[in-house]
């Protein structure tokens, strides 16, 4: 029976991975990037506004507190063992797929907190709701479409957002400082407890200053392992770019099975690291204190180039360079990304196992928190105000038990539901891509204008 319920959710993860999904992720990201003009040209104001706050504008947190928040949902083990693991399945090409999605990602993840913000509401005692649920019910009439994307966020956040991302830090403690994984859940739990049954104030006020320590902390160490790598630095981009399109080998035992397999790990992977397309980031932007949509699209946007165009290239050029450079590491016998992702950075003197602790430890509890708060706004939409401290309860029983249960399964099942919120969320983006494209000729050019569509206020 166990084995029958195994074969059934991988054959399902390869279907809804299969080749129409990917097509409509990447054609999204290039529509949206064609329809908003090329928004992409527009990341330095992106950055400079997520920087600024706009106290006067609706709205309960700064956008740059709802910034790090998303952040800190997507800069996770996916950085570091999900570019391991593209690397590992799809060969180095993979990098540079997943670069790609990165960067025609922005304009998605612009367009679909666009909507967010646009179709947002207010609930009785004054908290902001939004997200492709909303953007479903709202702006297309299509509810049932958000109940669907509701439902496999909720369930989607006890996995890709607490479950492995535990497990991650307890593997790591264990393996490195020798605490017992038991102990580590434990530990996580109370912390995630602390911070959670706060809400997205505290939730955001603690990203606020992890989030810019943890990813300054893992770019500067990325970019002291390159130096060291150097002399392999130029080969591993041109290996990268090579591998992308062509099948081959390259030095210490790097293959790549061609375009076709480095487009699959490479995008799925993209997905996975900054979720654009997915609608996750898209429900903390809805909270933020901004005068006009546009304005936090901007800045909801800025994190795929910080997550994926910076932080996984990085991983990505320390990986291949690594292994390039140490011949002691057998590509032939490794297909798991955490396994190859350790031994690359173990070939680097003191620095490599450093970073690679208190990045994970770092950059998964992040995650962690930030999905705690999407899931609750899921099935606070799912069941109103009365599920919200259940659901508070469960996830932190769900960090406490993940150390010590098998979770093989679970990445499978994380990576399904990844795409299964996906589906939905895509629909709503390119149904409402003309109102994306109305609200950026109107706010665009004059960001400060106000936006004088009153907030609806509803019962949850």
């Amino acid at each position: 029976m166990m084995d029958a319920i195994v074969n059934f959710i991988n054959v399902t993860n390869q279907w809804v991975w299969a080749w129409p999904t990917m097509l409509l992720l990447l054609g999204t990201h290039l529509f949206m990037t064609v329809r908003t003009r090329g928004i992409q040209r527009k990341l330095a104001t992106a950055i400079r506004l997520s920087v600024t706050r706009d106290p006067d504008a609706e709205g309960e947190v700064s956008q740059f507190a709802t910034l790090t928040t998303a952040l800190a949902s997507t800069i996770g083990t996916g950085n570091i063992i999900g570019v391991g693991t593209s690397i590992a399945l799809g060969g180095p090409g993979a990098v540079f797929w997943c670069w790609i999605t990165g960067i025609f990602g922005i304009a998605t993840k612009y367009a679909e907190s666009l909507i967010a913000v646009k179709y947002r509401v207010k609930t009785e005692d004054g908290r902001m709701q939004g997200g492709a649920m909303y953007a479903l019910e709202r702006g297309l009439h299509l509810k049932w479409l958000g109940v669907l994307f509701a439902l496999f966020g909720t369930l989607a956040s006890f996995g890709i957002g607490c479950a492995t991302q535990v497990n991650a830090i307890a593997t790591v403690c264990e393996a490195n400082l020798g605490i017992p994984p038991w102990v580590v859940g434990l530990v996580v739990a109370l912390l995630t407890a602390l911070v959670i049954f706060g809400g997205i104030q505290t939730i955001a006020n603690v990203c606020e200053k992890l989030v810019p320590f943890m990813a300054a902390f893992y770019i500067l160490g990325c970019l002291g392992i390159l130096v060291y790598n150097h002399d392999y630095l130029w080969a591993a981009v041109t290996t990268i770019l090579r591998l992308a399109f062509t099948p081959g080998a390259a030095a210490g035992g790097l293959t790549g099975g061609g375009i076709m397999l480095a487009m699959r790990y490479g995008i799925a992977r993209g997905l996975f690291s900054n979720e654009s397309g997915m609608g996750s980031a898209p429900i903390v932007a809805a909270a933020a204190q901004t005068r006009n949509p546009v304005r936090q699209a901007l800045v909801s946007s800025s994190g795929t180039f910080w997550d994926t165009v910076v932080v996984c290239l990085m991983t990505g050029l320390v990986l291949v360079s690594s292994i390039m450079k140490n011949p002691a590491i057998d590509m032939g016998a490794i297909s798991d990304g955490g396994i190859l992702t350790t031994l690359a950075f173990d070939q680097i003197p003191l620095l490599g196992p450093v970073i690679l602790v208190v990045g994970i430890i770092s950059f998964a509890f992040s995650t962690v928190l930030g999905w705690s708060y999407y899931g609750e706004r899921c099935l606070e939409y799912l069941v109103g105000s009365k599920g919200q401290v259940f659901y508070r309860i469960v996830y932190v029983a769900v960090a406490a038990i993940s150390p010590v249960v098998a979770l093989n399964l679970v990445w499978t099942v994380a990576d399904t539901l990844n795409a299964l919120m996906a589906i939905p969320n895509l629909i709503a983006v390119l149904l409402l891509s003309g109102v994306v494209a109305r609200e950026t000729r109107l706010y665009i050019n004059d960001l400060d204008k106000r936006c004088d569509d009153p907030v609806p206020v509803v019962k949850r």
